[in-house]
């Protein structure tokens, strides 16, 4: 999703879907723009398991995202400040927020500024066995 686009949206869904579910969701979202129509717009981040998204989304994970979008530092050097982290650390950090599309960077010369583009996190957790997480499907 273009970033001007991401500016106009104010939630990002989290969920957790099965491989195959995720690709029919995505196959579905492909053949409706070959025919013209829109795709779902919904701004959405899945995770195959619920073990992965506990892993990504950590309480820390969280704060860092809250404090990027409370604070709006200006560079990484100054997120990492804001956190009172340390800076390589929060470097990685941000990186794998910006591969999962959390966050991106404005570049301003030499600096990167992390920009959080949603004002809420809603996270969905379907309790359904096809999910393929073993603790969903435990009685």
């Amino acid at each position: 999703m273009e970033r001007e686009r991401l500016r106009a949206e104010s939630t990002l869904v989290v969920t957790v879907t099965s491989s195959s579910e995720f690709h029919e969701d995505g196959t579905d979202d492909i053949e409706a723009l070959e025919r013209g129509n829109a795709a779902d717009s919904t701004p959405t981040l899945s995770f195959t398991s619920y073990d992965d998204l506990m892993e990504t989304l950590t309480p820390r994970v969280l704060d860092l995202i809250e404090a990027i979008r409370r604070e709006e530092p200006a560079s990484i050097n100054e997120t990492a400040r804001v956190v009172d982290r340390d800076v390589k650390n929060v470097h990685e950090e941000l990186g794998r927020l910006a591969q999962l599309g959390i966050i991106f960077f404005e570049e301003d010369g030499q600096r990167k500024r992390p920009v959080v583009w949603f004002d809420e996190l809603v996270i969905t957790l379907p309790f359904d066995p096809e999910t393929g997480d073993a603790a969903a499907a435990a009685p």
